[in-house]
């Protein structure tokens, strides 16, 4: 039987934080910006998906890398995604990741996953707010309409 595994919630107090309110994909930039890129994991080279915890005022109370990938893609499930959500009684998630390209425009998986983590995070009652790609810029699948008929 495989031991258990230790995963680990970055808090507010670990973090260099502009922003506790994320009302805007500029404000989670900003946040990804002054904390992402210094962890001790990140490595620009490779895909990085990490959800931000928020509660129901959309403060943050912290982050979670939920998966590394290689050069172009990252692979994930929606039960690795809401664990961290769920250990912090958050109300609601931002889920981010970077493209090592630069080019933040969505693939078809990008597109796909989203929706497959909004319709598992209705079951329950954890709302996705938003999935931002980081590149050379931030790209909003909100904002495409990605979350359309959710």
């Amino acid at each position: 039987m495989k031991p258990p595994q230790e995963f680990k919630i970055i808090s507010l107090r670990e973090c260099s934080v502009s922003s506790l309110t994320l009302d805007t994909p500029q404000q989670a930039t900003e946040y990804w910006n002054a904390n992402i890129p210094s962890a001790p994991w990140f490595d620009p080279c490779k895909e990085a998906l990490v959800v931000l915890v928020l509660n129901t005022r959309r403060r943050i109370l912290g982050h979670n890398l939920v998966a590394l990938g290689g050069l172009d893609s990252v692979n994930i499930h929606s039960r690795e995604v809401f664990r961290p959500v769920i250990a912090l009684a958050g109300h609601c998630a931002i889920l981010m990741h970077n493209h090592p390209s630069g080019n933040s425009s969505p693939s078809e998986a990008d597109i796909r996953i989203t929706r497959e983590i909004i319709r598992a995070g209705q079951l329950l009652r954890i709302a996705l707010i938003d999935h931002l790609i980081v590149g050379e810029r931030t790209t909003s699948l909100r904002e495409l309409g990605v979350f359309a008929g959710f």
